[in-house]
């Protein structure tokens, strides 16, 4: 059945990867990422695969700017009835150095524009009696990360909002759910290399039990599950993709 879809961070990485199988799957998709002009490109290579999508340019930290995305949805596709938030920000401070203007930022972005995304989308999934959640968190909210307090801080949050939510609109159809990737070969964690090292020369593939880094569609397949039909008894969970890296 197709669904209406809104992903966000949804141009590039494990986003990109996520609105590529949701699009293939028959969903109506809708790519929001804060690059206008890569949202739209995105959107166009799902257009010419035949696929239904939409690029909205959004800054998932500013809420009128969620509402007005999310309305344009509506006005194409109809009401969201699948959420996937997967925009973040994921910088390297030691934790002394770490600013106030850059703990703000990476909350603003990472906890409050999920809590902005869920808020301005579950009025839709409760009209319908009908919906599927999927947060992506992160590993460093589950294993020490040096100079990442920031960014665990608010993936934690992400993990505990999830679940929240989950319990609340249970009997209502709506599920919700976590996914929590670990060395995942994106464009983002390639910056995190550059900025922190690479001691083993591999990205650190060499210290996942499955002998490789994780990829886009990793984190897709997971997901495209927990956003099915046949997921309905499966809610309030964290999903580790990790190699076997984390028990």
């Amino acid at each position: 059945m197709s669904r209406v879809a809104a992903v966000t961070g949804g141009a590039s990485g494990m986003g990109l990867s996520i609105s590529e199988h949701l699009a293939r799957r028959g969903h109506r998709v809708a790519i929001l990422d804060v690059n206008g002009d890569l949202a739209h490109q995105a959107a166009e290579g799902l257009q010419e695969s035949g696929a239904k999508a939409m690029a909205c340019a959004v800054d998932v930290s500013h809420r009128a700017a969620v509402d007005e995305a999310l309305a344009k949805v509506r006005a194409e596709f109809g009401p969201v009835e699948v959420m996937v938030t997967s925009a973040a920000v994921a910088p390297f401070h030691p934790f002394t150095e770490i600013t106030l203007e850059s703990w703000h930022r990476v909350l603003a972005v990472n906890l409050t524009g999920t809590f902005h995304c869920l808020q301005a989308a579950i009025p839709d999934m409760v009209t319908a009696d009908w919906g599927r959640i999927v947060t992506i968190t992160s590993s460093a909210a589950q294993i020490m990360t040096p100079n990442h307090a920031h960014y665990a801080a608010s993936k934690g949050g992400v993990i505990t909002l999830t679940r929240a939510i989950a319990f609340e609109y249970a009997r209502q159809g709506i599920t919700a759910n976590t996914i929590a990737p670990h060395m995942i070969d994106t464009p983002m964690y390639r910056q995190a290399r550059v900025e922190i090292g690479d001691p083993t020369g591999d990205g650190g593939a060499s210290r996942i039990p499955v002998g490789r880094l994780g990829t886009g569609d990793d984190i897709a397949a997971a997901c495209l599950y927990l956003c099915s039909e046949e997921a309905s008894y499966i809610t309030g969970q964290l999903f580790g993709v990790n190699g076997g890296a984390i028990p």
